[in-house]
This record gives C-alpha cells, structure tokens and sequence, in this order.
C-alpha cells in the first residue's frame, strides 16, 4: 500500500521518458484529378540523423543517439532546415505505387512543433500529393526497412484501407473508388498475428507479467484462477480502451504495468502458494495491462470494416502468446525439475528477483526518476537488445560450466548446491533476456538448454554420475 501511494505521487509530477521507437502514421486521401494527399505524422529527427529503426525498440540504442538528441533540441526553424537537405534522399525510400509504376510524392508543407522537453518526442507533420497516372489501378504504399514500422489509414471512405505495417513492408492493393473490401477471415487472421507479435517477441513486459504468474506455483489451480483473472480483466480493458470509453495517458498507464511486474516478482518471493487476495490483484494489473493493449490498437487503426473480428483476433493473438510463454516455461523448468524440493529456490525464486530489478527500472524510467543511459545503461542495453550475442553465449556457457564442476567434484554440499543453481538461473536469465531481445532465437534456445542441462547436473552426485557412465 504504501508502495502504490509513493508511486501514485511520483508518477503525478512527472512525464514519461520516452525513447522508444515508434511508428509513423499515413493518412490517405483520394481527391479528383487522379491525385492523392497524405498527411505523414512522422518522428522526423530519427531518419535525419541516419538511424536505422528496422530491428531497433529504443533510440537510445543506436550509435547515433547523441545526434538524435541534438536534432530534437533544434529550434522548428533550424529542423526544418535539416529535414529539406535530408528529403531528397528519404523521397526516395517511400514505396508509392501504381501497377509497376513507381510515384515521387512532391513534399506541399510541413509542421515541425517548437522544442518542449527534449526527453519527448516531437512529432511532425508532413503534407505530400502524389499525381497518379490515369485509370483505377490500385494503390501500394510503404518504405523502406530503415524507417521502422509505419501505419497507414484511409480515414475519409467507410471502410478505407487501415493496416499495420512491419518495416519495409507494402500494403495490399487499396482502390482508388470505394473501400477495401478485406474478407472476414483475412481480417481476423492479421490482428490475431499482430496480437501475438505485440506478446512474442515485442512485449517483453507482458512477458514478464506472465512469467511472474507461472512461477508462483506449480499447482495447476493457483495458474488457472491467476491467468482467469488477468485474461478477463484485459479483455475488458482493452474493448473499452479500443472503443474510447476509457482513455487513460500512458505516462500514467506503462509505469503501472511495470509496478504490476515488480509486486508479482516479488511476492513470488514472499509466498509459496496463491494467496486469497492474489487473483483479485492480478484482476486490477489486467485492467492496466489491457489499457496497455487498446493503445496498440488505437496506433493500428482498426478501421470500420470487420471491427468486431478485428478486435477478438487480437486478443485470440494475445492469449495465444501467452499461452506461448507459458508452455515454453512449463516445458523448459516446470516438468523437467517440478518434482524436486529445491524447485522454488533454485529457479522460481531467482528469476522472480531478477523479474522484479527489471521491472522496478522501468517503473523508475517510465516516471523519468532515472535515464536510460549513464548509470542505469546497462538495464536499457539489456531489456532493448543492445548486447552482442555471441559474447553473451559464452559468457553464460562458461559460468554454468565452473559452477557445475564446483558442485560436482569440489563441494557437494547441499547449501552449496543451493547458492550455485540461484547464481545459474539469475545470470542464466539475464543472458536469455538479452538475447531475445535481440532477436536471437537459435542463441535464446541454445542458452535455455544449457541453462537446464547446467541444473540437472548440479542435482547430481559424483556417484550417480559414476553410475550413469
């Protein structure tokens, strides 16, 4: 309680610090005369300073973040100016076509806002026409991978063209007459994909949240009545989200799911098996959590054609990905080490600790108490894939291997035992973090396994060893 109050006051005094990547927004219009207008809503600084958003989540992440940070503090005037010596090669990056025609959109106007605060995004607004060559063949818009994700939406036809799309990808055909008459099954098959994604791998957080449920108990009914509540809660959530019956800011909604994480992972700490009250928190996280959810889709655009199926597809694609984390979880630790005592100290309750550290700087980043670089860098190099992974790999190999022969040829003792596999599946976690993150999978996989072989033979003797030979 007094936790929550201390957090509720901080986050009333200060903004979100975000740095986080995110996507550019076109509005198409079809006028007559064969011309289309769009307005780009656009973070312009990051492709002026050259970064590269294809696998990035978070500018800090980039070697060029100091010029990035440079061109945000830049008076509209001066920005303006960086941005036109930059347009004639950033023209040339956006996909706009017709047939096997490719169109050069011709730049009307744009609106740079004045400098706020710098650890704030600014986002600009770009007017362009596109002349379009005569006839109804339809139109394809995207850009390149560089640029990062983009959503595109055609705000003016009743069911005009709303879609999502992954850096450097196109969208599908969009008629010049009419709406875009998307079938029922492809609709829904898209925001189930796009639900997963937002889960596995983009949403480490949720991720996380899960985790942190899942390592409570191994008992089934404990999981069942935690994942019921927060499954319901943010379906709830998330129609009222989407629907606008509830708007809430992010600078208020993020830190709270992160403080969510950090209450989780540690009770996890606290209690052995699901306490009276558990479920009920687990439902008010999944109401926060699902406002987290309706903010992604506010950002996709869910357009007016196929909205009911549109929206169940993404939450299907949320508890899928859920449904994911959870089974990889049971499969990797649950039944390979569920039924010995030492289950709870060796592996639940290490990766509940580490859980908690990282979600407890989120909750401090989110408030803006803490930056991203400097002291607390290492958490963001972390959490945003910055490391390289094949240092990583065998850093973590080669720890595991020296704390296993310490166990079994040096000191068995069981205390011993204990201290190893907590020290195994802290850092092991963190490794795995780090690479996922970085979209490793085939390194994430390869340091699961030898996070679990590590484990099994720490648990053995030198004569079952012996035996085993």
């Amino acid at each position: 309680m007094i936790f929550a109050v201390a957090l509720s006051s901080l986050i009333q005094v200060s903004t979100l610090h975000a740095h986080e990547v995110q996507p550019g927004v076109i509005d198409i219009e079809f006028q007559p005369g064969d011309i289309v207008s769009m307005s780009v809503e656009w973070i312009i600084e990051a492709p002026v300073a050259g970064i590269d958003l294809e696998n990035l989540e978070d500018t800090n992440a980039s070697d060029l973040e100091e010029e990035y940070m440079r061109l945000r503090a830049l008076p509209s005037t001066e920005m303006k100016s960086a941005f036109l010596s930059a347009w004639p090669n950033l023209r040339e990056k956006l996909y706009i076509r017709v047939g096997g025609s490719s169109l050069v959109p011709e730049l009307r106007k744009i609106s740079i806002p004045g400098v706020g605060n710098v650890d704030l995004p600014r986002t600009s607004v770009l007017h362009l026409v596109v002349e379009l060559p005569k006839g109804d063949t339809p139109l394809t818009i995207g850009w390149s991978k560089d640029l990062g994700p983009l959503i595109v939406r055609q705000r003016v036809v009743e069911d005009g063209y709303a879609g999502f799309l992954t850096p450097g990808q196109v969208t599908d055909p969009i008629p010049r007459v009419g709406s875009t008459e998307q079938e029922a099954f492809d609709a829904f098959k898209d925001y189930t994909l796009i639900g997963f994604d937002h889960i596995v791998p983009q949403g480490l957080d949720h991720i996380f949240f899960v985790l942190g449920l899942f390592f409570l108990s191994l008992k089934l009914r404990p999981l069942l009545w935690q994942v019921s509540a927060f499954t319901l809660a943010h379906t709830v959530t998330l129609a009222l989200g989407t629907l606008h019956f509830v708007t809430i800011p992010a600078s208020i909604v993020e830190p709270l799911i992160a403080a969510s994480i950090v209450y989780v992972g540690v009770e996890n700490l606290l209690m052995r098996d699901l306490p009276r009250w558990r479920p009920l928190v687990v439902f008010c996280f999944g109401l926060l959590h699902g406002l987290g959810f309706a903010s992604v889709l506010q950002d996709f655009g869910l357009g007016a054609d196929h909205f009911t199926l549109k929206l169940i597809g993404f939450n299907l694609g949320v508890e899928l990905g859920q449904l994911a984390v959870i089974t990889a979880a049971f499969l990797a630790f649950a039944l390979t080490f569920g039924h010995y005592k030492w289950y709870h100290r060796r592996i639940a309750a290490p990766v509940s600790a580490a859980i908690a550290v990282i979600a407890a700087f989120w909750v401090l980043e989110r408030t803006g108490i803490v930056a991203k670089n400097g002291t607390f860098g290492l958490f963001s190099t972390l959490t945003e894939g910055g490391f390289a992974t094949t240092p990583v790999l065998i850093s973590v190999a080669s720890l595991a291997l020296c704390q296993t022969l310490l166990v079994l040829f040096i000191c068995r003792v069981d205390w011993l035992r204990d201290a190893v596999g907590v020290t195994t599946s802290f850092m092991s976690f963190f490794a795995l973090v780090a690479t996922f993150t970085s979209g490793a999978w085939i390194v994430s996989i390869t340091i699961t396994a030898i996070w679990v072989l590590a484990l099994r033979l720490q648990c053995l003797s030198l004569h079952s060893l012996e035996n085993h030979s």
